[in-house]
């Protein structure tokens, strides 16, 4: 299914054994473009994105979403498969969930997620956005060689270009970033939680090429509130990506997320394993 669009993508379908099934297409395969979609899997931020839905639709849960956290325990295959919700403990502000997904014995993932309403009280909001407005930026599409199947579902217009490979000075391997899904959509929860881990690993910015492949271990993404089709209409976020860490054969990589008035959305840490080289 390379033509597969992201409203489809996104999909969870009820079976008869209280899970949901999602259909996994190469069009949101991790490959690079220059690569067969088959060889790789299919990526972390849409099955982050599943996940969290999930919870959500198989559970009834109608509060934001606050948290969730992903183990990726193994690559899932490109066909079907079961997102399993189970509600942990339900109340009337907080509401704790679990998600496994899998195909055929194979274990995917695992997910808990914390739904919970706002309530009044004190507020502090120190992340603050210093960012290029995006209509000044140019679209940025990813080299091909390097840029993965899914990223044709994601336009970039990068700050200052994408600083790949020994641009970005180590002590500060940062990366800014606007994002939106091509299909122009508001941006919502499911759109987010994609978005969050929608572009390479930062130290490649300051490495030199060819890119150090690592794969997702896991990802923690903390949401600040109740996302609107108000929050960004045409779906537009501004992220900064930074490594914390690289060293060992692991990465430790933060993000922050802001809707286009500058509000703070999210933050998220992704731990990368590195993979041998060839």
């Amino acid at each position: 299914m390379t033509d597969q669009t992201l409203s489809q993508a996104l999909e969870l379908t009820p079976d008869d054994s209280g899970g949901l099934v999602a259909r996994l297409g190469t069009a949101f395969s991790n490959a690079p473009q220059a690569m067969p979609p088959e060889k790789g899997a299919p990526f972390g931020g849409l099955m982050a994105a599943l996940a969290g839905s999930a919870a959500r639709q198989g559970l009834g849960i109608e509060t934001p979403l606050r948290s969730l956290t992903v183990q990726y325990l193994a690559a899932a295959r490109f066909e079907a498969v079961t997102f399993t919700p189970t509600l942990l403990r339900g109340g009337r502000n907080i509401t704790y969930a679990m998600v496994a997904a899998g195909q055929a014995d194979r274990p995917a993932l695992q997910a808990l997620a914390t739904f919970g309403r706002d309530v009044a009280g004190p507020a502090l909001s120190p992340l603050v956005a210093a960012a290029v407005p995006v209509g000044q930026l140019e679209s940025t599409p990813l080299n091909a060689m390097f840029g993965p199947w899914f990223t044709r579902h994601i336009e970039h217009r990068f700050e200052s270009g994408p600083r790949l490979f020994g641009l970005n000075p180590p002590e500060d391997p940062v990366l800014r970033v606007w994002m939106r899904t091509t299909d122009g959509a508001p941006l919502d929860e499911a759109r987010l939680l994609f978005l969050l881990d929608g572009v390479y690993p930062t130290y490649w910015t300051a490495l030199p090429g060819p890119p150090a492949i690592s794969a997702s271990v896991d990802l923690r993404a903390d949401l600040f509130g109740d996302l609107t089709p108000e929050t960004s209409p045409d779906g537009w976020a501004f992220f900064e990506f930074r490594t914390r860490d690289l060293g060992g054969g692991w990465a430790v990589e933060d993000g922050v997320a802001f809707a286009p008035d500058g509000r703070p959305l999210a933050v998220v840490r992704q731990r990368r394993k590195l993979l041998p080289g060839r």
